[in-house]
């Protein structure tokens, strides 16, 4: 059958737009949902109409969207799991587990469905698209790791701090070799606490 869209459909086409599609998918749920009408002659008529109403409704959609857009592509999800030896993991991360994760990074609410994602069953790391509208369509990482073992973003802070810590051992060191003060001056102290400050966490 053929259909006339009301709304963007995502992977489908935006509003205005005839597409062909089967019949349950139409009549069960583009249909009932609003997203579409039958494409017949007298539908045809404000195709142009409904349109232009949506491209407009698009650009504010867009602009209202685009902070949050923003914050999702910065952040890094992390789950520990229980998995077997070859990374299979005993159950899945689920797209509620990944929403109630963004909620708690940024703040933002967003739906199950707006998550282009299967529950994710292995070890490593995922790309998961959200859809926020129909051109504004980021992508997350989301880091599964073992159970037990450090999580990847605390191990890089460790490792950073362990840098940190070596610095500032040498440092001192290194001072009394390069500014070593002449015979007849009295060397000054060489202080390494003002040195030796981890920068901040970010």
């Amino acid at each position: 059958m053929k259909v006339l869209l009301i709304k963007d459909v995502y992977k489908l086409g935006r509003a205005g737009d005839v597409k062909k599609v089967a019949d349950g998918y139409g009549r069960n749920f583009l249909i009932p949902q609003g997203m579409a009408m039958l494409a017949t002659s007298g539908a045809m008529k404000t195709a142009e109409r409904i349109r232009a109403k949506a491209a407009e409704r698009r650009t504010i959609l867009n602009e209202e969207m685009g902070v949050v857009a923003e914050a999702l592509t910065k952040i890094q999800l992390s789950f520990g799991a229980r998995a077997g030896e070859t990374g299979k993991l005993y159950g899945s991360i689920t797209s509620q587990e990944i929403v109630n994760a963004i909620r708690e990074k940024t703040g933002y609410a967003i739906k199950r469905q707006q998550l282009d994602m299967q529950p994710l069953r292995t070890l490593g790391e995922h790309t998961i698209h959200v859809r926020l509208t129909m051109d504004l369509i980021p992508e997350i990482k989301v880091t599964i790791y073992r159970e037990g073992e450090a999580e990847p973003e605390l191990a890089v802070e460790e490792a950073a701090e362990k840098q940190v810590a070596e610095a500032a051992v040498n440092e001192p060191q290194a001072a009394s070799v390069l500014e070593e003060p002449p015979a007849e001056e009295a060397p000054e102290e060489v202080s390494s606490s003002s040195e030796s400050e981890s920068p901040a966490e970010a």
